[in-house]
């Protein structure tokens, strides 16, 4: 049977339907398909971004890291120099003038502390905390807000030149009393324009003067506004008697001068400290013991390597100090055999010696000269 020509118009009119629903099928096919490959391209592109920003960050932390200084100051063990040897300019460290010298041998090494300061990036502070030579300190505890390094060097240098001067008293003070000066004079005080600096103090309110301590101690009890008497002489001149009406103190109720006051020796002859380029109190002790070794028979270090540190008084009272650690290892590293310690610093002495380093504890200069010639006659000496 033929088919009649609506049902063969029908089929392929379904005909030309149905092809086109497979074309439809086969475009939303590769449109699904464009659209996760764009979503792949964005994908990518972030991953691509998240890249870029990450190698930013990591220039910009190297650029730090090698560029911009941080606050921190490096420390590690300084030069040594010994006392009974000479400076830089081959000048003996410790010169006397006007008195016997005798002979000595061996060392006696003052030890110092390096502290570098500026230029000190992240990277740089790791590396030197890494070597382990260095110690790092916030530079706050080295430096005062708004201190500037020269600043620093000038306070260091005045602080050598006073340990000098307390060493030159501590071990002459052996052979000799002392003399009181004075040491400086405030402006618009009593004693301004009546007393000037280096006077030598004899009597105050009635009391004589044989140490710094006395001029204090002479004005207790006394008030401001009263008068007392004071004696002294300036140098070329008769010494002389003048009265002197008592200010407001400012840390007390007693009467104040307005001077202080130094302790010198008094010898006829003349000892001169040359040291540059070092600066800090710390060497006062090996200062005391390079003049006595000189000026008094025995040779203290008898042949031996001998370094130290410690401040001094006038008196000959040692004091504790800083970088004990440091020093310690700079020392042994000099060819110190024996190393004198304040008292106070062998706690943290015994921790940082290195081996072959023999500790001596010491509290005063008569006990650091008492220890020496027991280690040259191979007595026990006090040890950390």
């Amino acid at each position: 049977m033929w088919p009649s020509p609506r049902s063969e118009h029908s089929h392929r009119t379904l005909s030309r339907v149905t092809e086109p629903a497979e074309e439809t099928t086969a475009t939303r096919s590769r449109a699904g398909s464009a659209s996760d490959q764009d979503r792949s391209e964005r994908r990518l592109t972030r991953r691509g971004w998240t890249l870029l920003v990450s190698g930013a960050l990591f220039v910009a932390f190297a650029l730090v890291g090698f560029f911009i200084p941080v606050p921190y100051v490096a420390i590690s063990p300084g030069p040594t120099y010994d006392t009974l040897g000479t400076d830089a300019a081959g000048q003996p460290v410790i010169q006397v003038n006007g008195h016997e010298i005798f002979q000595t041998s061996g060392e006696l090494r003052m030890t110092t502390v390096s502290l570098r300061d500026g230029g000190i990036t992240l990277f740089n502070a790791l590396g030197l905390w890494a070597s382990g030579r260095y110690a790092l300190a916030p530079r706050e505890e080295y430096f005062k807000p708004g201190e500037t390094n020269e600043q620093v060097r000038q306070e260091n240098i005045q602080q050598l030149q006073d340990s000098q001067s307390a060493a030159q008293v501590a071990a002459l003070r052996r052979k000799s009393p002392v003399k009181v000066l004075a040491k400086t004079i405030v402006s618009g005080s009593p004693a301004d324009k009546v007393l000037a600096p280096g006077d030598r103090l004899l009597v105050v309110n009635g009391k004589t003067v044989t140490e710094a301590a006395d001029v204090r101690a002479a004005l207790n009890g006394t008030k401001p506004g009263q008068t007392v008497q004071i004696t002294f002489k300036s140098d070329g001149q008769d010494e002389r008697t003048v009265p002197l009406t008592l200010a407001q103190r400012p840390d007390g109720p007693e009467g104040f001068m307005g001077l202080t006051a130094v302790d010198r020796a008094d010898v006829p002859f003349d000892v001169k400290i040359s040291l540059q380029d070092v600066g800090g109190p710390s060497a006062g002790l090996m200062f005391a013991l390079a003049i006595v070794d000189k000026m008094e028979p025995g040779d203290l270090a008898g042949g031996r390597h001998i370094a130290g540190t410690g401040e001094i008084t006038e008196k000959g009272v040692v004091g504790a100090i800083g970088g004990i650690s440091f020093k310690v290892v700079g020392a042994r590293e000099a060819g110190a055999t024996d190393f004198l310690v304040p008292a106070h610093n062998c706690a943290e002495a015994k921790t940082a010696a290195p081996d072959g380093l023999n500790l001596i504890q010491v509290s005063t200069l008569d006990e650091a000269i008492a220890q020496l010639e027991n280690l040259k006659a191979g007595r026990p000496t006090a040890s950390c």
